[in-house]
């Protein structure tokens, strides 16, 4: 085994120099990176290779497994992931390396009289490298997934961040085209911003499909739908959705994708107020009433204090009572009997409630700017659930 060795380590560099020159042929397309000192870091690698293995035989068992030089291979699987190549072909480039040196080793190992059970053992050391040395470069890979993934997310961030601000510096279209393009995102005419409440702390990411932003490092992860009314689009959401909850904010125009946003944290608001349905993902576009009517809540309870205060001194029942038959008759604008089918009480009942509607609010209940100011304070409160809804009685 030493004379094996020492033959071995002499012919290392001619073998070397056969091995890549073999490779070059094969995979002519193939980057040639230099090292610090001008030679071409895959030819140093395969040296290295071969010189380690060789020095192993000479003072081990054969059967054992020898170090293998990391830095090299890692670099090469590194190569691999950041220029967006797979690990195939890196691996047949290995085998064919492995190919090339056993023929040249069993040629050594006849000049110098080892006996084939020798050799298969050599065969079966020279394989578990082999495995060594893809586990390398597959580390290599991992950290160049993991860096380019880091990086990814890092300029996908700074794109949402661009998105999400009202103001933009100079003109935004070109900013947002500018770091679009950095991360391969298509500029869209429209989008929709969704925010989502996670069913649990550890949640996998939904799969929302390509070209959908998704950053799942908020506390409620956001994410930005390109063209939300494409055909497709909106099935594929729901699917992917499905145990997730949130809101969706209304389309819009890409500059003005914070509108969306607000409009789907507002929603978000609601829901966890029990103001609109919980456990699920809803759209904004199907809920416009609620959230135009109790957004401004300050704003519409000052206004039900000054629309409603004939009714401060009515009681409770009767006051609610009061109130529901005055949305009915707002929102059918017809006589006691549509109103009394909308309430599903006795046409003379209506009448009788109308006659004191007039009586508490006079002339100003044919006033068409007073009428539209209670219909508006009455369908929030109905919103809220502090009035009744005759349309599911």
């Amino acid at each position: 085994m030493r004379r094996f060795a020492e033959i071995a380590l002499a012919e290392a560099p001619a073998l070397a120099e056969h091995i890549m020159s073999e490779i070059r042929r094969e995979h002519p397309h193939l980057p040639v990176v230099l090292d610090d000192s001008g030679e071409p870091m895959a030819l140093v690698g395969i040296r290295r290779a071969i010189e380690v293995f060789v020095r192993h035989l000479a003072h081990a068992d054969p059967a054992g497994r020898p170090t293998v030089p990391p830095d090299v291979f890692q670099q090469f699987g590194r190569g691999e992931g950041l220029h967006g190549r797979s690990l195939d072909s890196l691996q047949a480039i290995y085998r064919l390396g492995v190919r090339l040196a056993w023929r040249c080793f069993a040629d050594i190992g006849q000049r110098v009289d080892i006996p084939p059970p020798a050799m298969y053992e050599l065969v079966d050391a020279g394989y578990e490298y082999l495995d060594g040395l893809v586990d390398q470069s597959v580390r290599g890979y991992a950290e160049a997934a993991a860096r380019q993934a880091g990086e990814l997310l890092r300029l996908q961030r700074r794109l949402l961040e661009l998105l999400f601000t009202e103001q933009h510096r100079g003109d935004p279209t070109d900013a947002l085209a500018e770091r679009a393009a950095r991360i391969g995102w298509p500029l869209p005419e429209k989008v929709a911003v969704g925010v989502l409440l996670r069913p649990a702390r550890q949640a996998v990411a939904p799969a929302v499909g390509q070209g959908v932003l998704l950053d799942m490092e908020y506390e409620q992860p956001r994410m930005v739908i390109p063209e939300p009314d494409a055909a497709g689009r909106p099935e594929l959401l729901h699917r992917a959705l499905t145990g997730w909850s949130g809101a969706i904010g209304p389309p819009v125009a890409i500059a003005d994708a914070a509108k969306s946003l607000r409009w789907a944290e507002a929603a978000l608001r609601l829901m966890e107020r029990k103001l609109l349905p919980a456990g699920e993902v809803l759209h904004c576009t199907e809920h416009t009433e609620a959230l135009v009517l109790l957004q401004p809540e300050e704003l519409i309870d000052d206004l039900a204090l000054r629309c409603l205060a004939p009714l401060t001194h009515c009681g409770p029942t009767h006051g609610r009572r009061l109130a529901e038959t005055l949305l009915a008759w707002l929102e059918t604008r017809g006589g006691a009997p549509e109103v009394a089918a909308r309430l599903g009480v006795h046409p003379q009942t209506v009448r009788y409630r109308l006659r004191q509607i007039r009586e508490l609010w006079g002339d100003e209940i044919d006033d068409p700017d007073r009428r539209f100011e209670l219909e508006l304070v009455l369908r929030a409160q109905r919103l809220r659930g502090t009035l009744g809804d005759p349309r599911v009685r």
